[in-house]
């Protein structure tokens, strides 16, 4: 059977956004005529037909918002998150929508209570803001909205989601450590919490594997209790020369537990973070980390979010979005 036309083979033969083919496709405004006929005439050429051609004369009408659903516990003092939300935010109102946030409370989640923004009919679709449990996405989902995860993603689910690239991510950061000349590193990160701290646990394995450097259970050091409730670090006591932390949050609350047993950082220990999203603190070295491409997981997200909402099609992949090392001072060689 030939491989069905998506919107994005039309994007890519013509080099515009999906956004752009959608847009056209559906004869809404955003899109020059020019480039409306373009699209029009390569979709026809290419064979395209869309998956889904529902009734609009029967169906209600449109929003105009996207939902943005997030755990409270992670957006209650989470940077991170709040800068990841302002991405959606902008990306939404370029193509034409609203952002409309919710915060999940523990209470709800447990009891699988249905967003009021879904219950009132608000919103054209949804983006999981950050890990949420299993249960909870089933039942909102099982409202039949379009929905993209996005900074975590599941296994067991064949849904759309947009990740950073953690694995690779935790492997260079730990790569960059062994080429200091570092070879005795930890990792701090509690791995069951977050798919992602499993995953920058991987890359962190593979480097040193790869070096021929075996794992110790005892430089791996828990730093939550469930996802997002942080607990006081236990330092090892055959110490390692470096740690790679799952986050820049985690990495502080490292050095301050380094500085309070004496150590000085990077001179005696080397630390590295992830995502690049903390304020540097007085007192503190400037810290390495990975810095999280937040700009481009927004477009993303709310682009594949919208192809489903004009019925291109169900996307059922991870798309995993690249980042950078960035080196400061708390790796620095003397």
């Amino acid at each position: 059977m030939d491989k069905k036309v998506r919107m994005a083979d039309i994007a890519q033969r013509l080099g515009v956004s999906v956004v752009s083919v959608s847009k056209a496709l559906a004869g809404k405004e955003g899109v020059s005529e020019q480039t409306r006929a373009r699209i029009v005439e390569t979709a026809r050429q290419m064979g395209y037909v869309p998956l889904r051609t529902p009734d609009r004369s029967a169906a209600p009408a449109s929003s105009g918002n996207i939902g943005v659903l997030v755990a409270d516990q992670f957006f209650a003092d989470n940077t991170f998150y709040s800068n990841l939300y302002r991405r959606l935010v902008n990306r939404c109102g370029e193509c034409g929508y609203s952002a409309l946030l919710e915060l999940v409370t523990p209470e709800a989640e447990a009891k699988c209570a249905m967003p009021v923004m879904v219950q009132r009919k608000k919103v054209d679709g949804l983006i999981f803001l950050g890990e949420i449990g299993r249960d909870y996405l089933r039942a909102v989902c099982s409202c039949a909205l379009p929905y993209v995860l996005l900074d975590f993603y599941d296994e067991d689910l064949e849904v759309c989601s947009v990740t950073s690239d953690n694995v690779t991510g935790g492997y260079r950061i730990t790569q960059h450590l062994l080429d200091t000349g570092r070879d005795r590193i930890g990792f701090v990160g509690s791995t069951l919490s977050t798919s992602s701290i499993m995953d920058r646990y991987l890359g962190y394995c593979k480097a040193l594997l790869r070096a021929g450097i075996p794992l110790r259970d005892d430089w791996v050091l828990e730093d939550r209790q469930g996802r997002t409730t942080f607990i006081p670090l236990s330092l090892p006591a055959d110490m390692p020369q470096a740690f790679v932390c799952n986050c820049d949050e985690t990495a502080l609350l490292l050095i301050d537990a380094l500085t309070r047993a004496g150590y000085r950082v990077p001179e005696d220990i080397a630390v590295a973070g992830y995502d690049d999203y903390h304020q540097d603190r007085p007192g503190l070295p400037p810290l390495t980390t990975y810095r999280v491409n937040t700009a481009r997981m927004g477009r993303v997200a709310v682009n594949q979010l919208i192809s489903q909402i004009n019925g291109e099609e169900d996307a059922a992949e991870n798309i995993v979005v690249g980042g950078r090392i960035i080196r400061r001072r708390s790796t620095a060689v003397e």
